[in-house]
């Protein structure tokens, strides 16, 4: 085995061991060097290797420290949005609705007759079936986007939606543009994918379309990947006038879009998605396990005319096909007005939840819509975000630190996001009054 992995074994078994706490800060390469009689570029390797397990995070101009999220070796585990050991989990974020079991019943019922049930537990085609792609085609138009249903594909789940657009757009070794902080799953995806993030420049009203073009003449990008409403984890919404200017680069520059709409039917507001002002460009992506429920879900994607073989393509040969039995059910439950009456009792349970944030976080900085499920809090100084993970977890609260969804080098805002959808509400206000008296504690009073 090669000297530096040799020398990341022992510090991971420090940090396993707990020698090397969450939090704690590792010394300079350099000081590392001399340390363990190695080479700088040793000590490189040894921290690469490190960061490449999970184990620490690096901060530019801050230093490198011990993760606070459990590690198992495997890199992108912490991007996905698993259930941790806290009893208090704001890391998962998949909202239900009171009575859902029982608004969801009655449309599965007639699957089950074995007549139907062999049928519909056959996998499905990515292009579905004609009922399918009418009925998502008119669920989508409630958001504005009018479309063919011809042009609707389907997979498993929205992120299987993700990856098979993204692989139909971008070779291995190719560049997508990103918001700095972005979906933590994109990342993995695109590691797998060995596809090259590049963040953009953003302001507070989002992407700024002069950035899009510098780093297009800079090396050219294959695609953006966007989350213009409600975008995870600010809950930020583009408005209607950067759209625009947005849509305006994306086609005098003639980059494909993946936009990503999962939380947008919460927001319920007039401004169109990105792929309504470049239908030729945008390929739009949602689901159904926020609107409805995690278990049974599918994912569909909305593409431009002329590309439905190609990500048709990439669904097939990635095996991210949508279960025949989940559309058939999602069918029904479009049908019969099911998925709107969980949209609307969602809508109601998130603007709740975010005054309960309002409440129990008044006076910290927490951004976020009255319409989302989560929230994105910039820590007081001097809290760090893994400080302030690790902290929360020793009182039983799972958050998720702000390097989950940082892309580059650049330094990730001390911040944590808040997913309020998973817990009940008296759970989610405890759990939130505890946040905040650890924050206001401080690190050194709360044995950070």
């Amino acid at each position: 085995m090669d000297d530096y992995r040799r020398i990341a074994d022992r510090i991971a078994d420090d940090i396993s061991g707990g020698r090397l706490p969450p939090g704690q800060r590792l010394p300079p390469q350099r000081a590392f060097a001399r340390r363990h009689g190695i080479a700088p570029s040793t000590a490189g390797r040894v921290y690469a290797e490190l960061v490449r397990r999970g184990l620490v995070v690096g901060e530019v101009g801050r230093g490198t420290f011990v993760r606070a999220t459990e590690p198992d070796g495997q890199p992108g585990h912490t991007l996905a949005e698993a259930a941790g050991a806290a009893p208090v989990n704001l890391e998962l974020n998949y909202p239900t609705a009171a009575g859902q079991p029982e608004l969801l019943a009655p449309a599965l019922a007639p699957l089950l007759r074995p007549d139907a049930l062999g049928q519909a537990l056959r996998p499905a085609a990515a292009a579905g079936t004609q009922a399918a792609r009418e009925a998502v085609a008119s669920l989508l138009a409630q958001g504005g986007l009018r479309s063919g249903a011809g042009r609707v594909l389907f997979t498993g789940n929205a992120r299987q939606a993700i990856a098979a657009t993204l692989a139909s757009l971008v070779r291995p070794g190719g560049r997508v543009g990103v918001e700095p902080l972005t979906y933590p799953l994109v990342k993995e995806i695109a590691g797998r994918l060995g596809i090259v993030l590049v963040p953009l420049a953003t302001d507070e009203e989002g992407p700024l379309p002069e950035s899009v073009a510098a780093v297009h003449r800079t090396a050219p990008l294959s695609a953006l990947y966007l989350q213009p409403t409600l975008h995870n984890p600010t809950s930020r919404t583009i408005g209607a006038e950067r759209l625009e200017r947005l849509a305006d680069a994306v086609h005098r520059l003639g980059i494909p879009v993946v936009e990503d709409r999962i939380w947008s039917f919460l927001h319920g507001g007039g401004t169109p998605p990105l792929a309504a002002l470049a239908p030729g460009l945008v390929h739009l992506v949602d689901g159904l396990s926020k609107r409805v429920a995690p278990g049974l879900t599918v994912g569909f994607v909305v593409v431009p005319q002329g590309r439905d073989q190609e990500v048709a393509r990439a669904v097939r040969s990635g095996g991210w096909s949508a279960g025949g039995f989940a559309l058939e059910a999602a069918v029904r439950w479009i049908a019969d007005g099911t998925v709107d009456r969980l949209v609307a009792a969602k809508r109601r349970d998130a603007r709740h939840r975010q005054r309960l944030v309002a409440e129990e976080l008044a006076g910290f900085a927490v951004r976020s819509d009255p319409a989302a499920y989560f929230a994105w809090w910039e820590l007081p100084a001097p809290w760090r975000a893994d400080t302030f993970t690790a902290a929360a977890r020793a009182h039983g609260i799972a958050v998720t630190p702000g390097t989950a969804f940082s892309v580059g080098s650049a330094r990730t805002p001390d911040a944590v996001r808040l997913g309020l959808a998973s817990v009940l509400e008296p759970a989610l206000r405890r759990a939130l009054a505890t946040l905040a008296a650890v924050a206001r504690s401080g690190p050194a009073a709360d044995g950070g």
